[in-house]
């Protein structure tokens, strides 16, 4: 997969295209729907495939301070989207000048001039230029005026709701790891590089690693979950993993702290992933370090059973 920084990267000499528009946060289900779509199409036309989306969020340059929690991180969404088979990865700038982009000069300069669009794949609820003036019923006007097609992608249901970014946020915030995981197609995943902690768990006899995450990565909501432990190279161990203050110890700042089962080397440093597969319980305060120690061992076993 070829990945552009901007669509003037495209080349002289580009060929038509077939292009799907979005953030694509998380590259859920239906997400998977509306790219492999356009992947099809290019495929049965004989021309690339383009996915476009924007860095940083749209909604951070249009309303500061309201960057909702990010689902993917840039690196991690592009290995989902090129698993799908795209050609080309367009990642547009969004800046304060694009955002003022009026809706009829973003299809003229990015569809039409650079990625010469054969057709375009959305979905139903997209919108583009400035304000979001602009729909599927004016995209559609628009193409037939410069010559491409317009197919919207349905939108994905499972368990009565639509699939969507907003949605799968809502479970990640309410610690539902495994419905968001079901709109999402695999588990929810949070990366972050280990830095030193406390030192509290090596004491207790459950060393941790202390995962310090992106500013706006969607962790999960304070409690203790079963996770998979991913290390570049290396097969996935099974972690349990407690997000919050740790209430006992009059904790105030929130951590993501995993402890990999069966293992026993120095992970300081390393970026890790954690992929989430249950919720095992909510926070709670102890008394005394005795049951806290049994707590997390019966923690331990739960997760256990569950990756396994």
């Amino acid at each position: 997969m070829q990945r552009w920084r901007g669509y003037e990267a495209a080349p002289g000499g580009w060929g038509r295209s077939v292009v799907t528009i979005g953030v694509f946060d998380g590259v859920h289900q239906g997400h998977q729907a509306t790219i492999g779509h356009a992947v099809a199409r290019a495929r049965e036309l004989g021309v690339k495939s383009v996915v476009v989306t924007f860095d940083p969020h749209p909604a951070e340059v249009v309303r500061p301070g309201s960057h909702p929690a990010v689902l993917t991180e840039p690196a991690r969404k592009a290995e989902l989207i090129e698993a799908l088979g795209v050609d080309v990865l367009c990642v547009v700038p969004f800046t304060a000048e694009f955002s003022r982009l009026p809706a009829e000069a973003f299809v003229h300069d990015i569809l039409v001039e650079h990625l010469h669009a054969a057709l375009v794949v959305v979905g139903d609820n997209f919108r583009f230029g400035h304000r979001a003036a602009g729909d599927v019923a004016l995209l559609e006007r628009l193409g037939r005026t410069f010559g491409f097609g317009v197919e919207g992608a349905p939108l994905v249901v499972g368990a009565g709701t639509v699939f969507s970014s907003t949605y799968i946020r809502s479970c990640v915030d309410a610690g539902d790891v495994r419905a968001a995981a079901a709109a999402l197609g695999r588990p929810h995943r949070v990366e972050g590089v280990v830095v030193r902690g406390d030192q509290r768990g090596r004491e207790l006899g459950y060393p941790t690693a202390n995962l310090l995450t992106h500013r706006y990565a969607a962790v999960p909501a304070d409690g203790v979950y079963a996770a998979r432990l991913v290390r570049r190279g290396s097969d996935p161990l099974a972690a349990a993993v407690s997000i919050g203050t740790n209430p006992t110890f009059s904790g105030r700042e929130r951590r993501v702290e995993a402890y990999a089962l069966d293992f026993s080397g120095d992970l300081y440093g390393e970026r890790l992933a954690l992929d989430f597969v249950a919720h095992l319980r909510e926070q709670r305060t102890y008394d005394a370090i005795e049951p806290l120690v049994a707590q997390i061992a019966e923690d331990v076993e739960r997760t256990r059973r569950a990756v396994s």
